[in-house]
């Protein structure tokens, strides 16, 4: 009884430990905070933003393309709808797509890498060739075609083809991470002790390298947004929910947001979500570097 309290405590222990440490490092640059903030505020946007406000946006037809105001902060688009409620409304399609697609990328990709790396031989080879195939594919030209085929109106459908075009970098990248680990001592150890493979891959490996595959997932968060935002405002796929990618194809190419200044906030909207979106990431990710390599901590 007494072994397992003690046991209890050291983990709690360990649990306050790393918050602290987590909390020194967001506090030493406070650029960090603000991309943390920006985070939890996409997120909040993502999940609770539509609420607030009708399924239908209501138009206003005298206020067409109209430039910013007290009561439209960036203005209106072609229909007289406000820019910040599109914004708002159409955050939830494409970070839900950036989301599903990040998640399968890394769930593939690590899967793929972490077993091919440590099992070697004849299935690192077979692995690794699928691997080089699918990279070998051009992702925007397979795109074009199933946009023929698919309308893509999910978000989930979205994110589930930009996830399979993805997986190949992370597969590769987990790959050379386990074979630099599987030397390791306490690998080689696990595998004296005759440990099976399911539990030196589950119990050793992937928590020794679940630091950088939460980074590179939230990387992989803006390669699908910049992939379906690419692909909207192309105008391949059809416009059957409002996201910033179509946004930014009607601003740009039906309300001549280039040309004509009223319309100028139209184009700002979406763009200036991409990118606090973007910028967010990189300061989550440049924390996240610094809590799980102790190296790169300054004293």
């Amino acid at each position: 009884m007494s072994v397992l309290l003690e046991s209890s405590s050291t983990s709690a222990a360990m649990r306050r430990n790393f918050w602290a440490g987590v909390w020194r490092v967001m506090k030493r640059k406070p650029s960090r905070m603000v991309g943390a903030v920006l985070v939890l505020g996409f997120v909040f946007m993502g999940v609770f933003g539509p609420m607030f406000y009708p399924a239908q946006l209501p138009l206003d037809p005298t206020r067409i393309t109209a430039p910013p105001s007290w009561e439209h902060w960036l203005g209106t688009d072609d229909q007289g709808r406000d820019v910040i409620a599109l914004v708002v409304t159409g955050s939830r399609y494409v970070l839900l797509a950036a989301l599903v697609t990040a998640v399968i990328t890394v769930v593939v990709g690590t899967g793929i890498g972490l077993f091919s790396g440590f099992k070697r031989g004849r299935w690192d080879n077979v692995l690794m060739r699928l691997t080089d195939m699918k990279l070998t594919i051009p992702g925007l030209p397979l795109l074009l075609v199933l946009s023929t085929v698919w309308k893509f109106s999910s978000a989930i459908q979205m994110g589930l083809v930009l996830g399979l075009l993805g997986w190949g970098g992370v597969a590769r990248a987990v790959r050379s991470q386990t074979l630099s680990l599987r030397e390791r001592g306490f690998i080689e150890a696990a595998r004296g002790l005759g440990l099976p493979t399911r539990h030196i891959v589950g119990k050793e490996l992937l928590p020794s390298m679940a630091p950088y595959i939460a980074m590179n997932m939230l990387i992989a968060v803006t390669g699908g947004v910049y992939a379906q935002v690419g692909l909207f405002f192309l105008g391949v796929l059809p416009y059957e929910s409002n996201n910033w990618g179509q946004m930014l194809n009607t601003a740009v190419f039906r309300s001549g947001a280039l040309q004509v200044p009223s319309a100028l906030g139209f184009l700002i909207g979406p763009l200036l979500a991409i990118l606090l979106l973007t910028l967010a990431i990189v300061l989550v990710v440049d924390a996240m570097d610094e809590i799980f390599n102790p190296r790169l901590r300054e004293e």
